[in-house]
């Protein structure tokens, strides 16, 4: 009895080492997993968490092709040639037509103003130039009638008798070569043409003589008067020429300010007249983008009133003064007016090209965080043949739109993520998309859902 009983508790004290021993181990084991756990770094495990993300981006060829940097200002778009013109006498319109908007020729007359007055004037200015030279005639030929005219009667006798000499002489020249009379004939003849050449020049002499026995005052003063005269009816001539006024260009009159009927006086504005044929666009640039121009450089025009359309012109103008207020330069292109669609006074935008670069590395504008916003410098995320992004530095140059010149960092024909590059971690894995593609799923994915709609 005692023996199975000895035995019975025998076994239960094996049963509950056997079971201390047990929990002891498994406390053990508990410990030692706790200990490895926490002694494993949480770093690994949020790498391998990174590793196993895929970020979704869009991604673009770096190309190498030509880019040129433009700068664009608003102008106004001008007449290359247009004049305001204006009376330049006072007088009532006698003759003037509606003109706005009608085409004229140089020499054209456009308007007739009222000019009696003035002819009237002419006229008795006239009397007194005929009166003045009347009087200057009688000075000068002197006091005495008869004598100047028996002077007058001799030195045309004197003439006379040169010319009938002088023909007799010629006469008796023919016949004595052909031996029709002496030689004493012929000299004969001779000596009365010299003898007819003295009294000639005695008749001049003398009539020379008696007018200059007269008192110069006088003469002088005849002389002036018919001057006086002669200018007074040129001025009078000048201002009936301003009576017709007429078109000084061909051109079209863009504005009319008078019209038949009204006073239009010395200075006020008539009519506007343009030659629309050839325009001028003035804008005004940066004088850091004006210093880039040059004279004979091409430039886009946009009219404001002809959208989506573009004229190429070129500058012709740069001035060499700067506004001190904007610093600003005013630039002129010159541009065809072909059709006569442009508008004068109208508005268009001016585009200019002051870089240009051949055979750069070009990608988006998108795939280059900049370190700042005025700085050439900053990063771009190069996509790999593992779909895995790295973070390279480049350097900027001119951009041109939504393209910009990287001059250093990339050789070309990298794939550059230009969507989901913002805070993409370097060595990321990626899932990429090229540009041209993207823009197809997209444009399949709108016409899906378009055709879904209808």
């Amino acid at each position: 009895m005692k023996e199975t009983e000895n035995y019975q508790f025998n076994q239960g004290g094996r049963r509950q080492r056997y079971g201390l021993l047990i929990m002891v181990s498994a406390v053990c084991l508990a410990i030692i997993a706790a200990a490895w756990w926490l002694a494993k770094p949480k770093t690994t495990l949020e790498d391998e968490a990174e590793q196993n993300v895929v970020v979704s981006v869009r991604v673009a060829k770096a190309e190498r092709q030509s880019i040129a940097a433009q700068s664009s200002a608003l102008g106004t778009i001008w007449p290359l040639q247009q004049a305001t013109v204006s009376a330049k006498v006072s007088a009532p319109i006698r003759q003037m037509a509606l003109l706005k908007n009608k085409m004229v020729h140089e020499g054209e007359v456009i308007a007739v103003l009222e000019s009696r007055d003035i002819q009237a004037q002419r006229a008795e200015a006239q009397a007194a130039l005929n009166e003045a030279r009347i009087t200057e005639q009688n000075v000068t030929s002197g006091t005495i009638p008869q004598t100047a005219a028996q002077d007058d009667k001799a030195l045309r006798d004197a003439r006379a008798n040169v010319l009938n000499a002088r023909a007799i002489l010629e006469r008796r020249r023919v016949l004595a070569e052909q031996g029709g009379i002496s030689q004493k004939d012929l000299e004969a003849a001779q000596l009365t043409l010299t003898t007819a050449e003295n009294d000639l020049r005695l008749a001049e002499s003398t009539t020379k003589l008696r007018a200059a026995t007269l008192s110069p005052n006088d003469r002088a003063l005849a002389a002036a008067r018919v001057k006086e005269a002669d200018e007074r009816i040129a001025t009078l001539d000048t201002q009936l020429s301003y009576a017709t006024i007429r078109a000084p260009f061909d051109g079209v009159i863009t504005d009319q300010f008078q019209f038949k009927g009204e006073f239009a006086t010395a200075g006020a504005k008539l009519f506007t007249i343009a030659n629309l044929s050839e325009m001028v666009v003035k804008a005004s640039f940066a004088d850091t983008v004006a210093a880039q121009l040059k004279v004979g450089n091409e430039a886009t025009i946009k009219p404001a009133d002809l959208p989506g359309e573009s004229i190429i012109g070129q500058v012709s103008l740069i001035s060499r003064a700067s506004d001190p207020q904007n610093r600003t330069v005013e630039v002129w292109v010159n541009l065809k007016n072909t059709g006569g669609r442009l508008r004068a006074n109208s508005a268009a935008e001016v585009v200019v090209t002051t870089k240009v670069a051949a055979d750069a590395v070009v990608v988006p504008a998108a795939a280059v965080t900049l370190d700042a916003a005025n700085s050439a410098e900053g990063v771009v995320m190069v996509v790999d043949d593992k779909s895995v992004a790295h973070e390279k530095k480049v350097r900027t140059g001119i951009r041109a739109g939504s393209l910009i010149q990287i001059t250093e960092g990339l050789n070309g024909g990298e794939s550059v993520v230009i969507e989901g590059n913002y805070a993409l971690p370097d060595g990321a894995k990626v899932q990429s998309a090229e540009e041209g593609k993207a823009g197809k799923e997209d444009q399949k994915e709108k016409d899906g859902k378009k055709g879904e709609k209808e």
